[in-house]
C-alpha cells in the first residue's frame, strides 16, 4: 500500500480489521468497495458482509442518527478518492476500467 494515497489509513484499518473478521466502519468500507479494489490488487476474506452499504450506514446510525447520512457520504467520497488515486498510481486507463467491467459478459 501507499501510504500517500488519499484515505491510506482507512483503507488499511479496514483491510486489518476485515482480515481479522471484525466488522467496522473501516472494514465495511473495504467490503463495498473491493470489487474496485481488488483490481487494484487488494486481497480479501473470502466471506464478505453482505449488503456492507445497509451495515455501515445502519453501524453509523447507532452513533449519532442525525449525522449518519452525511458521516456516510464523507465516508464513500474518502474511498472513491483512494480508488481514483491508486487507479492512477498504478496507470490504469478508462479503457482498462470497462474492459474489467465488459470483458467477463462476453465470455
Amino acid at each position: 500500500m501507499n501510504a500517500s494515497l488519499p484515505g491510506e489509513d482507512l483503507i488499511e484499518a479496514g483491510m486489518r480489521d476485515s482480515c481479522a473478521g471484525y466488522e467496522t466502519t473501516a472494514a465495511l468500507l473495504v467490503a463495498i468497495g473491493s470489487p474496485r479494489l481488488r483490481q487494484l490488487g487488494l486481497t480479501f476474506p473470502e466471506k464478505l458482509p453482505q449488503n456492507p452499504e445497509h451495515r455501515l450506514y445502519q453501524l453509523l446510525a447507532r452513533d449519532d442518527q442525525d449525522s449518519a447520512h452525511s458521516r456516510y457520504n464523507s465516508l464513500i467520497r474518502r474511498l472513491v478518492s483512494y480508488e481514483r488515486a491508486a487507479e492512477c498510481l498504478a496507470g490504469m486507463t478508462l479503457r482498462d476500467k470497462l474492459e474489467n467491467i465488459v470483458l467477463p459478459y462476453l465470455l
